[in-house]
């Protein structure tokens, strides 16, 4: 795990290697271990170092081949590394038992296909001296991030947003667009957009080659289909069950390599607490778990201990049980904030903050279950998507998902920043028209895990666990995992109130208290009903100086919502008033004049 970043310049520029050190070093905290730097003249790299393994096993990076004219910067983790090294073994020498040097060698033998061989999760930056070429990938489901500034002469690119911003010549106005998406959908963005219109994204499953002359081109090289297979036309309920089993099994499996412990962090739900029963079954002992829990807040309760517990008791993990008043919470929010990547206002992104400070002074990688609801059908508007034809499947996301009309957005935002109709309705009808779903069940899920995930819970557990140093692995985003999902009748996902499969599932192997038990979210009260010290935080954000400059929302909307802060909420249940405070606090730190 790292952070990388880079330059490439175009027809015949040479790429500025003190813009990649300023990104460089702006990573830090995701790569605390180790730093590099490389350049060639018309292209540059960076790179910082987390140590999980030796590095005369992990290789230094930037990592260059010199004989094929090659350098590399890699993030992430390739848990296939042994298969492809003894593979590519009959053909090439090998140097370091590293994932990094695989990949390289992994090029050079199948060139940008590359991709393709490669289980993980992973964003890489490859110069190729002989094609004068740069080439970027990012894995299959968007968990390792990459952010890119192009313009003009040169494009720019690193594993945070804040990074890019720290080489200097961006384009900071806002995006439009972004934030017509940031206030529709509980503040994702998804890719290739961001809230800047200078910066980018990667698109999750995508390999992008910028060549010498500026040219550029992009492949998409994964997307299950989302419809029923002729192999799988006489499977029983029975037949899913034990073919899931052995997916989820294969996929926490492959999580553990490592030559450091790795924990788990449980929340006391169905997805983690499979996560511990199967890292038993593989016979991890000593297995370390966390959970957290907060103050109470409006009547809610602020943790699940009790279930956390059931799972740590029936497993006998070395449980850590961490509670976090309201006085140590408060003062973390500005930090939390200072490590997102991009504005995140999902109520437990500061929860997974302090979690991960606390974790990784006990371990450096842990599993998390993050994805299971997006996979196997686990929201509650999944439900009616089962019930419904193909041709309402945006009519029943919209009414679910959606935090405002477009209307409604005319209220919120200044005439300046309001896009003259409605593109995030727009988005979301492309994207489930999109051939390769049998159902309108099957096109939401393909929504959620392809285009709103990576944006939402993957994001957040990266960015926050990262900023500690700490390595987080998802299972439930194995691609084969995702893949079986795809195909497997939608009945099967949204029986029992949903994650059907993954509920049989945990009662062959847990606590039917943990698997009947009503569905939580992770509990972080006093963020859904502020109080002090949390709407003074607001109101300070809302009334700034830089805010008021700003002007991207209406004046008499937001001391509405000031005036009755406990009032709106989205369909997922954050508070209105906490997703524009957070956009206004993330443009401030990061010196965004608007």
């Amino acid at each position: 795990m790292c952070g990388i970043a880079g330059e490439m310049a175009f027809r015949g520029e040479r790429a500025d290697l003190r813009a990649v050190e300023r990104m460089t070093d702006s990573m830090a905290e995701r790569g605390p271990d180790g730093e590099g730097v490389w350049s060639n003249g018309w292209a540059a790299l960076g790179h910082r170092r987390l140590s999980i393994i030796e590095l005369s096993e992990a290789g230094a990076q930037p990592m260059i081949d010199e004989g094929a004219g090659l350098a590399l910067v890699f993030n992430g983790c390739i848990y296939n590394h042994h298969e492809l090294r003894r593979e590519l073994q009959q053909h090439y020498f090998f140097d370091s038992t590293s994932d990094t040097e695989v990949i390289l060698k992994a090029y050079r033998h199948w060139g940008e296909d590359f991709v393709d061989h490669l289980v993980g999760m992973f964003a890489v930056a490859l110069v190729d001296n002989r094609r004068n070429q740069l080439v970027l990938a990012r894995d299959r489901l968007g968990i390792k991030p990459l952010y890119v500034a192009q313009s003009g002469s040169r494009c720019r690119f690193a594993s945070t947003l804040p990074a890019v911003l720290a080489a200097g010549g961006v384009d900071t106005d806002i995006d439009d667009t972004a934030l017509h998406h940031y206030l529709n959908w509980h503040s994702i963005v998804p890719a290739p957009r961001t809230i800047l219109r200078g910066v980018q994204k990667l698109p999750p499953a995508t390999v992008r080659v910028l060549t010498s002359d500026g040219g550029q081109r992009d492949r998409v090289y994964w997307q299950p289909d989302y419809v029923r297979r002729p192999e799988h036309a006489l499977w029983t309920g029975h037949d899913w069950l034990d073919a899931v089993h052995a997916a989820l099994r294969t996929a926490v499996k492959r999580r553990l390599v490592a030559d450091v412990p790795v924990g788990v962090l449980l929340s006391g739900g169905l997805d983690s607490s499979l996560l511990v029963a199967l890292l038993a079954d593989a016979g991890q002992t000593g297995l370390s778990t966390f959970s957290i829990g907060f103050d109470g807040a409006g009547g809610e309760r602020g943790d699940e201990f009790e279930y956390s517990d059931l799972i740590a008791e029936r497993f006998r993990t070395n449980h850590h049980r961490l509670h976090i008043p309201v006085s140590d919470f408060a003062p973390a929010i500005a930090e939390a904030i200072a490590a997102m990547p991009e504005p995140m206002a999902s109520h437990d992104v500061t929860a997974f903050y302090l979690l991960s400070r606390i974790v990784s002074e006990h371990v450096k990688v842990v599993q998390s279950g993050q994805g299971a609801d997006e996979v196997f059908a686990g929201y509650a508007y999944h439900q009616p998507a089962g019930a419904v034809p193909r041709e309402r499947a945006l009519e029943t996301f919209t009414l679910a998902f959606a935090d405002r009309s477009h209307a409604q957005m005319m209220e919120a935002v200044e005439p300046e920043w309001l896009c003259p109709s409605d593109v995030s309705t727009q988005r979301l009808a492309m994207e489930l028209a999109k051939p390769g779903a049998e159902t309108a069940l099957d096109a939401i899920l393909r929504l959620d895990t392809h285009v709103l995930m990576p944006d939402d819970p993957v994001k957040r557990v990266d960015s926050m666990t990262m900023a500690w140093g700490l390595e987080a692995r998802v299972p439930f985003l194995d691609q084969d995992l995702v893949t079986l999902a795809a195909a497997c009748p939608p009945e099967l996902k949204v029986a029992q109130g949903g994650k059907g499969v993954l509920k049989d599932l945990g009662r062959r192997l847990l606590p039917s208290a943990v698997v009947d038990r009503p569905k939580g979210y992770f509990p972080v009260p006093a963020l859904r009903h502020l109080d002090e010290p949390f709407l003074g935080m607001v109101r300070d954000a809302l009334h700034a100086p830089e805010a008021k400059q700003r002007g991207l929302l209406r004046s008499d909307y937001v001391e509405g919502l000031l005036g009755s802060p406990n009032q709106q909420f989205t369909p997922a249940k954050g508070n209105i008033l906490w997703s524009l405070a957070v956009l206004e606090m993330w443009l401030q730190h990061q010196g965004v004049a608007g």
